[in-house]
């Protein structure tokens, strides 16, 4: 937990502050260039460039396969806690239960300009907050999505409430 708090806490410093620390480590000899700018660089978990349809058409595909539903994630790289959910899902104690129970798809909705047309269509209010999401079944109906924010202040949430979120949606979400 420790670890995850640690984490979050840098993802969510400034960029000054990673910048300083960028060039503290590219003094010493055992950092390359790459690895510096790689130091420097912010932790960004929604690719903007991404086709967000076919990602969702992919992650439906493998989700038949694995008999689990889709989760998709709409947020943003400015996003605090969406930085804060997505780290709870790769590294935090809700990575295992995320792995297990879901495919996952992040959807950037960039200034709330972008992929806001799928949001709609599984009716997902952006405007009440993100990270926000939806969950699929293997055959794409929505079978739960949130409606009041209810993930937008994962960082006042912590690992622990985030486990327990996602706990209660994978017990009654299954297809």
């Amino acid at each position: 937990m420790r670890s995850f708090v640690l984490k979050a806490t840098v993802i969510l410093s400034s960029v000054a502050t990673a910048a300083s620390m960028g060039v503290a480590l590219a003094a010493t000899d055992a950092v390359t260039p790459a690895a510096a700018q790689s130091a420097r660089a912010p932790h960004v978990p929604y690719d903007e460039a991404a086709d967000a349809k076919a990602e969702i058409a992919a992650a439906l595909v493998a989700a038949q396969r694995a008999k689990v539903p889709v989760l998709v994630v709409f947020g943003a790289n400015w996003c605090g806690d969406c930085k804060v959910l997505d780290l709870s899902f790769k590294e935090g104690e809700a990575a295992p239960l995320i792995a297990k129970n879901f495919k996952v798809v992040k959807v950037n909705v960039g200034r709330m300009d972008r992929n806001v047309d799928i949001a709609e269509s599984y009716g997902v209010p952006l405007k009440k907050g993100i990270p926000a999401v939806a969950v699929l079944s293997a055959k794409g109906s929505v079978v739960y999505a949130t409606q009041a924010g209810e993930l937008a202040d994962a960082r006042k949430m912590g690992d622990k409430g985030i486990v327990d979120f996602f706990t209660n949606v994978a017990k009654s979400k299954k297809d």
